[in-house]
Parts: structure tokens; C-alpha cells; sequence
């Protein structure tokens, strides 16, 4: 499937969902409440077939913090990045998608660890690199009281 096809079956079968071409993959942004039925879909459906979660990261807005999926099809080898806003910057939230892939369960981790995305339904969410005397150090509003980072 070409990234223009790719971008058409999605923008149909996702009526929700804001699709659009970026500038090296299709990217769908989809709303808070839709993430957890978006994957599943993504990954079942057999003309998608996205079965392989390589990156998921999160990102500090002004007024929000996105979660950033990057998946492909190993079967099609098409890749889609699917974003998703939460609609709390302060307390941030999103449905954990580690039952749908596996490897998002350490992901999901590193990112509630280093920006304070909580998960719901994961299994596991505790921190992964610091203790619980850290406060979130990717947020832009950290306060670094001893001076551990230099700017």
C-alpha cells in the first residue's frame, strides 16, 4: 500500500481521527477517549496489520502533553506515527496500550517516569530510572533545586 493509499484508508476507516501526511510518514492524531479502540484496530485489522510498535515517546506542550506511537506493519511495511493529546497537562492520562503491543509496557514506563503520563490499566506503572523523590525532569516547568543539570 503507497503512503497516499495508506492515507485515504485510514482517513475513512478513522472518521474520528486527523490524518494527514508528515513529512516522512502518515500521521493520525486521534482523541484521548479513542486510543485504546484505535490500536486494536490498527493492529488487527489484516489490511493494516500494524503489528510492530518501535518508538513511543512523549512530548511537553504549553497546554498539553502528546504521546507519540510510531508503528509499522512488518507484513506490509507501511509505518504510521499515531498521536494522541492529553487533556491535562498538569495531571496528564491516557489508556495504556501494553496489551496491545508489548513493548509499549517499558515505554509507557519511561515516559510517566521522565514526564509524568500516568497509564491507565498498565500493569506495571511504576518509576523506571529515577526514585519518587524526582519530580518529572523532561517536563519544561522542572525545577532543578540542587543544579544537577547546567544550562
Amino acid at each position: 500500500m503507497t503512503n497516499e493509499e495508506l492515507q485515504a484508508y485510514l482517513a475513512g476507516e478513522f472518521s474520528n481521527a486527523e490524518v494527514k501526511q508528515g513529512k516522512q510518514y502518515i500521521e493520525m492524531l486521534v482523541r484521548a477517549a479513542d486510543l485504546h479502540e484505535t490500536a486494536v484496530q490498527l493492529k488487527m485489522a489484516p489490511v493494516l496489520s500494524f503489528d510492530y510498535l518501535f518508538c513511543l515517546s512523549g512530548v511537553d506542550y504549553p497546554d498539553t502533553m502528546q504521546v507519540v506511537y510510531h508503528l509499522e506493519s512488518v507484513t506490509h511495511r507501511h509505518i504510521v506515527v499515531l498521536k494522541v493529546n492529553t487533556a491535562d497537562r498538569v495531571d496528564p492520562l491516557l489508556d495504556s496500550v501494553s496489551d496491545v503491543w508489548q513493548t509499549a509496557k517499558y515505554h509507557e514506563r519511561e515516559v510517566y517516569d521522565l514526564l509524568g503520563v500516568k497509564f491507565n490499566n498498565h500493569k506495571d506503572l511504576r518509576r523506571l530510572f529515577l526514585d519518587d523523590t524526582w519530580g518529572f525532569p523532561l517536563r519544561k516547568d522542572y525545577k532543578d533545586e540542587v543544579r544537577i543539570v547546567e544550562r
